[in-house]
């Protein structure tokens, strides 16, 4: 494999052939007084027709499998990033550290270009777990009408609306693939639905399953990874999107719930990948099957369903025939001119919250902006405090008594007057979940409320806490952001209020109507799941929109049909593959010249594919500059080549003298 890739060839002195075989650490010289660790990838008895250094030293046992190593290879090429990188993000630092030594370059470089076979598990263990509850008809249809489909698909879409009953389907397709010997892998895109879930799959398969996400420990993560290379892996694993980097000796299923969400993807730092598209590779190479589970497909997924590539089943009711919630449009542009808004809220929202509280119900208040405020602004000459690192306005904070930039997490004193004009009426624009919280509380004096964002959930027990605090109905008003709009489900819950639909909407994206459907969806699916119906009160300044239409009926056939034909029109996914290309460096003058050098290198191969380059919406975080290039490219075109040319490309940038010091990155398919 090309250098760029991060692999290297080196020999093996006689003291350590022994040790040496494939998925091995080996500590290996870079250059003249380096020293970086890495991986085995390969053994070959051969003398090499160039000369090689030694390497230093190897582990005692092997920490990955030919398997992992294969994946992390196409992880590495398709999202156009170093093999290090992959090693990094997948292999847990105590498990790196234990194997490899203390240095700090663990994970720089993976050795060699060749793997071999890893051995077999026997498949006739008799399940040893107690049964779950019985599937209705519509389930059993659903369970039946998924393994038929598998006899000639890989991959299926179920399709399922809000409470309809999803995750009993994925139990018993679970206890079917290890009864045959065989783990299973359950993804989820929040480590906060992992709360509810696993106690839901722990009650079924005891401590035959481990949950493995972010928040785990280090030394948790360690003891996983090194069970899962053990004779007696888990079988199954439950966790968010790292977990698709375990290593899994035989797998047969794979599902990923809520497949539609954008946390699947990895943003920053490297790779960039979607544990959507890396688990279905993973599963595909084993010899399992995936299953992708919403009530939203994403784009992709949809198309791919109904172009057959998928296969495809629906369950279109509800689990026990309960309806779905009735959505309630509500204007606040008309209510604001009338002067019939409370705040935020509106009479027919706090009304519908009223009738909750009296009747021993609760509600779900949505808002996908934190903080107290989003923007202060001074009166008097329009001055608003933003970040020096970042180009974004500041959030501020009241709880905290600071102003904070959601970018680089910097925090600053909250001014007392404006540096521009000396004024002190300074004051608040707009309205995040913290003032939303305080605002509730004092409306319902007598209601328990809770907030649940990234704000009240950094420590390792906060999601379990709030969740099982709502759930078990110690709390009556819960408020949040994204994080409550999926997955959960509480039996209390009847009316849900949608309060930022408009600012979703007026995303500068093109995927802003797609995830905004998906959200305000999903967030108006937690009401009414038991008991009577639910009932959802949306806010918008804009109740014409043809999603916010969309949304109220629940015709998710006709959103789908208009969002494909505009995407096809416009050229993207999933007509088009994307590719973004940024370029970063702190002087912007810099920035500027290598972004338009960059584009006229990919516009000799790519011509018109080219679009930018431009400033993304936010155009400096960190004190670093942005700048980024668009690349479409057709969905049939040979993308391995394509690749080739958009890194020789950054190469050729970065050897020029004006820009060596210009960051370049690739993200493929961003969400």
């Amino acid at each position: 494999m090309p250098l760029g890739l991060g692999t290297l060839t080196y020999s093996v002195p006689e003291r350590l052939r022994g040790r040496a075989v494939v998925g091995s650490g080996v500590r290996a010289p870079v250059g003249t007084s380096r020293v970086y660790t890495g991986v085995i990838a390969a053994v070959d008895v051969a003398e090499p027709a160039f000369e090689c250094k030694d390497i230093i030293d190897v582990s005692r046992v092997p920490v990955v499998g030919e398997g992992e190593i294969a994946l992390w290879r196409w992880i590495a090429e398709y999202y156009m990033s170093p093999v290090g990188d992959v090693l990094r993000a997948a292999v847990p630092a105590a498990v790196r550290k234990k194997a490899f030594g203390n240095d700090k370059d663990a994970g720089r470089t993976l050795v060699g270009v060749r793997a071999t076979i890893v051995g077999t598990y026997p498949c006739d263990r008799p399940s040893p777990y107690g049964r779950p509850t019985g599937l209705s008809p519509a389930q059993q249809a659903a369970y039946d009408d998924i393994l038929t489909a598998y006899e000639t698909k890989n991959t299926v879409l179920l399709h399922g609306v809000t409470s309809s009953g999803k995750t009993e389907i994925y139990i018993h397709l679970i206890l079917k693939t290890i009864a045959s010997g065989r783990q299973a892998l359950y993804l989820l895109p929040e480590i906060a639905l992992t709360v509810q879930i696993c106690e839901r799959l722990r009650r079924v398969f005891g401590e035959r399953m481990c949950v493995y996400h972010s928040r785990t420990t280090d030394g948790e993560r360690a003891e996983i990874w090194r069970r899962q290379m053990s004779d007696s892996p888990y079988d199954v694993v439950l966790g968010a999107r790292s977990a698709v980097l375990l290593p899994f000796k035989r797998l047969g299923l794979v599902v990923i719930d809520e497949e539609h969400d954008s946390s699947f993807k990895q943003q920053d730092p490297a790779p960039r990948y979607n544990a959507r598209s890396v688990a279905t590779v993973m599963a595909r190479a084993a010899g399992a099957k995936t299953l992708l589970g919403t009530a939203t497909p994403a784009a992709e997924t949809w198309y791919n369903a109904q172009t057959g590539k998928y296969g495809l089943v629906r369950l279109s009711k509800r689990h026990g025939d309960m309806l779905l919630p009735e959505v309630r449009v509500v204007d606040v542009a008309d209510l604001s001119r009338r002067k019939m808004m409370s705040g935020a809220f509106s009479p027919d929202l706090l009304a519908a919250v009223r009738e909750a509280l009296n009747g021993g119900r609760q509600a779900i208040l949505f808002q996908n902006r934190r903080g107290f405020a989003p923007t202060t602004e001074c009166r008097d000459c329009g001055w608003v405090p933003r970040c020096q690192q970042c180009d974004v306005p500041l959030t501020y904070h009241k709880k905290q008594g600071v102003m904070t930039c959601h970018y680089c997490g910097h925090t600053y004193a909250v001014p007392t007057e404006c540096p521009q004009c000396g004024s002190h009426r300074l004051t608040t624009r707009g309205m995040g979940t913290e003032k939303i919280e305080e605002t509730i509380a004092g409306l319902f004096p007598e209601a328990r409320v809770a907030r649940m964002d990234l704000d009240t959930t950094r420590t390792a027990s906060a999601h379990e806490r709030i969740i099982s605090e709502f759930a078990a109905g110690n709390t009556d008003i819960l408020i949040g952001t994204q994080m409550i709009t999926k997955g959960l489900d509480f039996d209390r819950v009847s009316v849900v209020g949608i309060l930022g639909a408009d600012a979703m909407l007026n995303m500068p994206d093109f995927r802003a109507y797609e995830q905004a459907y998906a959200m305000m969806s999903q967030v108006a699916g937690r009401a009414g799941r038991k008991g009577r119906r639910g009932l959802v009160i949306l806010q918008t300044r804009n109740p014409q929109s043809s999603v916010i239409a969309r949304v109220t009926n629940g015709d998710y056939q006709a959103f789908y049909a208009d969002m494909l034909s505009e995407r096809q029109t416009f050229g993207y996914p999933p007509y088009r593959r994307l590719v973004y290309v940024y370029l970063r460096h702190k002087t912007a003058s810099v920035a500027d010249g290598a972004a338009a050098a960059m584009s006229v290198l990919l516009r000799r191969v790519f011509g018109e594919r080219v679009l930018g380059p431009d400033r993304p919406p936010v155009s400096r975080i960190k004190a670093m500059s942005i700048r980024k290039i668009v690349i479409k490219i057709e969905s049939d075109a040979d993308l391995s080549q394509a690749r080739r040319y958009m890194l020789e490309a950054a190469a050729r940038l970065t050897a020029m003298a004006d820009y060596r010091s210009v960051v370049v990155h690739f993200d493929v398919d961003p969400l």
